[in-house]
């Protein structure tokens, strides 16, 4: 196993704690001291740790049909395993359960013109058609019928109303599959008017400007549309809109409402009105188990807690587990829009952890103050602190590092969106790895960061230990931080006489005691 990375003394003016080498502890140690300062901490935050909880979540993903998707079985034994380790630890653990939309392609969809010119579209292909999420099910052949069509030539997006109306469906045959084209409503609100008309499958193509003629990824919004639907290129739809076409079009989905959980703990110490919230999601995709997305950033999360579980923090820690942040941040979200404004504007700063461990990694840290001006801008005031933090600590280890940007692609969003300072760590997903960047990490250019994202592969094995490793200690070592100082984010409270950028050590005098 990889040795455990101590710290070193000298870091950045950023809201960070030094630390001395240190021996390395033993495991009766780390079950019996109070781990209150980074060096004690990061001795116990063990690879083996982290990948004993990894392999816990593999093992529920094993027994209940290869995934632990978030209102499955497999997550649920997630979130009870979870719900065990932090109540044993001594934290306050609460359960928020919430309902979400799921929709889940069993199968390829397929689209076929029958008659009279037999033709296979390609699914999933700019030039074919692809399954609208929340799609309904079913195997239809019947006759094709155009519905307001207009020739988009000369014309700006968006202007055809195609479908929008109950009134376009005037004279409209039941028993066909309506063709319709893109524009001015939601998908949604076209097949559902086409539902109500009697037709037994929908095809939206694309609307036919200069950008707008390929296939497309469409969603219903939501479960209630019954019948098959998809988006297709715009000329898959002027072909399917002629008269006389009769046309095949099978869709086998699950589009419902579910029901799943948020696992928050926070500390019984530390002040209530100044909370340092740290989040992962906990849940996988239906295609696979999870282990890296995102059983990488919930175990790392899980150990950091556990072994913070004596210390006494200046402020209250809050931890958390989100469910359904794939299918939408649902998990997060939920607890974002439902909490009052006034437990809100308790939150100091939010930490978010989220693929920490990719095969092809890179060190990712969120650009909280946009310096590398690319996609969103800053994050709220306080982000840019959080960013420091980070870097400071990869460069007392001698780690490159690089910004990511807040791309609203995980559970950080919800929290920037209401103003709380957020940043974390993100080691890659579908992106490719490029020349430069394995000058700085190694692996191979040219390929994803996670060759397994999002597929059944995502297991145990789908890891760097090194990565893991490093980002581990990096969680524990921003919590461990802002658990005793918020002064650079907010003003807030720090320990006895630290003082952040003069004082940064909590193995300083006042600190190391078994009441810090």
């Amino acid at each position: 196993m990889l040795r455990k990375i101590l710290l070193a003394l000298a870091l950045l003016s950023a809201t960070v704690v030094g630390t001395a080498p240190a021996a390395s502890a033993g495991p009766a140690a780390c079950d019996t001291r109070v781990n209150n300062n980074i060096n004690k901490l990061l001795e116990c935050v063990t690879v083996e740790g982290v990948r004993s909880h990894q392999a816990a979540f593999q093992s529920f993903a094993d027994a209940n049909g290869g995934n632990r998707e978030a209102s499955t079985q497999g997550y649920r034994d997630s979130v009870d395993y979870v719900i065990e380790e932090m109540s044993n630890a001594g934290y306050d653990v609460s359960i928020q359960e919430f309902e979400y939309p799921f929709f889940e392609e069993l199968e390829p969809a397929i689209l076929d013109q029958v008659a009279p010119v037999p033709t296979s579209y390609p699914y999933f292909d700019g030039a074919g058609f692809a399954t609208m999420s929340y799609s309904g099910s079913g195997d239809v052949t019947a006759a094709t019928e155009g519905v307001d069509i207009i020739d988009p030539t000369g014309t700006d997006p968006n202007t055809s109303t195609s479908g929008c109306e109950a009134s376009d469906f005037a004279g409209f045959t039941p028993g066909n599959i309506a063709v319709i084209q893109r524009g001015s409503c939601s998908f949604a609100q076209k097949a559902l008017n086409a539902e109500a008309a009697g037709a037994v499958g929908v095809v939206i193509f694309n609307e036919g400007q200069p950008g707008r003629t390929a296939a497309f990824l469409g969603t219903l919004g939501g479960p209630g549309v019954t019948i098959p639907a998809v988006g297709a290129a715009y000329d898959v739809g002027i072909e399917l809109a002629q008269p006389g076409v009769t046309a095949r079009l099978f869709v086998n989905a699950t589009s419902e409402i579910r029901t799943s959980s948020n696992v928050l703990a926070e500390s019984t110490k530390g002040d209530p009105d100044n909370v340092v919230m740290v989040g992962a999601h906990l849940d996988s995709v239906p295609e696979g188990p999870g282990i890296q997305d995102n059983g990488s950033g919930s175990a790392a999360i899980l150990e950091v807690a556990l072994q913070m579980a004596k210390v006494k923090p200046v402020n209250q820690v809050r931890f958390a587990w989100w469910g359904a942040e794939e299918s939408g941040l649902i998990g997060s979200e939920f607890y974002v829009g439902t909490l009052p404004e006034e437990e809100l504007n308790k939150i100091a700063l939010y930490l978010n952890f989220d693929m920490i461990g990719s095969p092809n990694y890179f060190f990712g840290i969120y650009d909280g103050d946009d310096s590398d001006g690319v996609g969103a801008g800053p994050g709220p005031d306080g982000s840019d602190d959080i960013e420091k933090t980070f870097e400071a600590y990869y460069e007392s280890i001698g780690e490159p590092f690089q910004g990511t940007d807040f791309s609203g692609r995980s559970d950080y969003g919800p929290f920037i969106a209401v103003g709380i300072p957020a940043g974390g760590l993100f080691t890659g997903a579908e992106g490719i790895k490029s020349p430069e960047e394995v000058e700085l990490y190694g692996g191979t250019a040219g390929e994803q960061y996670d060759p397994c994202y999002h597929l059944a592969c995502d297991t145990f094995d789908n890891i760097s230990l090194k990565a893991l490793d490093v980002n581990s200690d990096a969680v524990g070592y921003a919590t461990l931080n802002y658990a005793m100082s918020t002064e650079l984010i907010n003003g807030g409270k720090s320990k006895g006489n630290f003082k952040p950028g003069k004082n940064r050590g909590p193995d300083r005098p006042g600190w190391d005691n078994e009441d810090a």
